[in-house]
C-alpha cells in the first residue's frame, strides 16, 4: 500500500519470503478483489487544477418505476461522464442521499457539471464545497499513505 512500485522481490526481501510466494499472494489478493488498482496521486495543481468540488446531492421520492429508470439513466451517463468526475456514491448525511467528487481546471469547468446535474429530474438539489487547489494553505493533501498506516501500522526501519 505504501510504495506500489516495489518489485516482488523487494517485498519478498522485506518481508522474509520468497519473489515466487510474494508473487502468489499478489495475484491471490487481485483475482480476490482486495486489490482493486495500482494507481499514483500526482500534484493536481502542477497538472493544471484549480478547483475540487464535493457536491453533495438529494434525491427526490421515487416510485419503484422512477427510481429503475433513475439508476439505469445514471449507470449509462456514468459511462460516459464528464472525466473531472473521480467518484459518485450514493449515502446518507446533512440531508443528502449522495455525494461526487470532482476535479476542475476553472470555475466554468465546475459550472458545466452543475448544468448537468441539475439536467436529471430526480435530482432535487445539489449544493457543493469547493477547494480552492491554488491556495496557499493545505492541511492534509489528497495521499492514501494515513491510511496505509492506520492499516497496516507505523513503518518499521530495517536493520542497518
Amino acid at each position: 500500500m505504501k510504495n506500489s512500485r516495489r518489485s516482488d522481490r523487494e517485498l519478498a526481501k522485506a518481508i522474509g519470503v520468497s519473489q515466487p510466494t510474494v508473487s502468489r499472494l499478489i495475484s491471490k489478493l487481485e483475482k480476490e478483489g482486495f486489490i482493486k488498482e495500482y494507481t499514483m496521486i500526482p500534484d493536481f495543481r502542477k497538472l493544471g487544477y484549480e478547483l475540487v468540488a464535493l457536491t453533495f446531492v438529494r434525491i427526490r421520492h421515487l416510485t419503484p418505476e422512477e427510481l429503475k429508470k433513475a439508476r439505469q439513466r445514471t449507470r449509462e451517463d456514468m459511462k460516459t461522464a464528464p472525466p473531472e468526475i473521480v467518484w459518485f456514491e450514493k449515502g446518507m448525511g446533512a440531508g443528502c442521499d449522495g455525494v461526487l467528487a470532482s476535479f476542475h481546471k476553472d470555475y466554468a469547468s465546475y459550472l458545466k457539471l452543475r448544468e448537468r446535474m441539475r439536467g436529471y429530474s430526480f435530482v432535487e438539489s445539489c449544493e457543493s464545497f469547493l477547494i480552492n487547489l491554488q491556495g496557499e494553505i493545505h492541511y492534509r493533501p489528497l495521499t492514501l499513505s494515513t491510511l496505509a498506516d492506520h492499516i497496516l501500522g507505523p513503518e518499521e526501519k530495517e536493520p542497518e
